[in-house]
């Protein structure tokens, strides 16, 4: 019941992908971790761009095939989301992808109208739950985070929160308080994964990477610096809390539309 999550937080090269899919693979090979599950950053191909038209991949492309042939090198579930364009359409596409090759998708629901994100972009639709190990387990996008309701455990109950961002440091408190709170009220481990260095628009990031506990204090922490890191969850400390501490059973009742 126990589940090893890999957070990747590092610098991106701007708007090319071939030299971030080989960075990646690279610091992983390096790493060698002996994980179920990789987390890399938002846009983990070009950096936050809104220029989707000329870096968007078809759905079965170059970055998609890249992460099957990752997770199939570690057994592992790899994801992270990249610059789709469908149906004449571009989406911040989060993917998750199996060893064996099968992926499930996520495409990002609140776009970042700041940077004009959702002129871009066109917004997702539904929400997720994959399963790994007997997790159930929520991937979301960035500044998904700052809403609660469509953060909120509900229905199918997941177990852990996922959070792929380029979130720069100027609000890097907001990225860090939000994590906890995430965690606390719905009752559940949190992983937020973030890049660092500075992106083509001069943007930096501080990365704040983090694994929170379903009580809210932080189990890993990685600020500023390039890290690979690896911890073992337990489902089990999950149940325990969630049965002796059971304010999910007083929630207020609603349906995602």
């Amino acid at each position: 019941m126990d589940l090893r999550v890999t957070i990747v937080q590092t610098d991106l090269h701007w708007h090319d992908a071939a030299a971030n899919r080989k960075m990646f693979a690279d610091k992983l090979a390096a790493a060698a971790p002996k994980t179920d599950l990789i987390v890399l950053p938002e846009m983990f191909s070009t950096g936050f761009s809104m220029d989707a038209p000329a870096l968007a991949e078809q759905p079965e492309g170059e970055t998609l095939q890249w992460m099957r042939d990752q997770a199939a090198a570690y057994d592992a579930v790899v994801t992270g989301s990249i610059i789709v364009q469908e149906n004449e359409q571009y989406f911040n596409r989060l993917y998750w992808v199996r060893p064996d090759g099968s992926y499930a998708q996520y495409n990002k629901r609140h776009l970042f109208r700041m940077a004009q994100e959702h002129h871009t972009y066109t917004s997702g639709i539904d929400r997720i739950t994959v399963e790994l190990k007997g997790w159930k387990i929520c991937p979301l996008v960035c500044y998904d985070l700052r809403f609660p309701v469509w953060s909120r455990n509900t229905g199918d109950r997941y177990d852990l929160l996922l959070y792929v961002a380029n979130w720069p440091k100027v609000r890097s408190l907001p990225w860090r308080t939000l994590l906890q709170a995430r965690a606390i009220e719905n009752i559940a481990y949190v992983v937020g994964v973030n890049r660092i260095g500075t992106d083509g628009n001069n943007h930096p990031y501080s990365g704040d990477s983090a694994i929170i506990h379903p009580k809210g204090h932080k189990l890993l922490e990685t600020i500023e610096q390039e890290s690979i890191l690896t911890i073992t969850l337990s489902k089990q400390e999950l149940l325990d809390f969630r049965e002796a501490f059971p304010a999910h059973l007083d929630a207020d009742e609603f349906e995602l539309l």
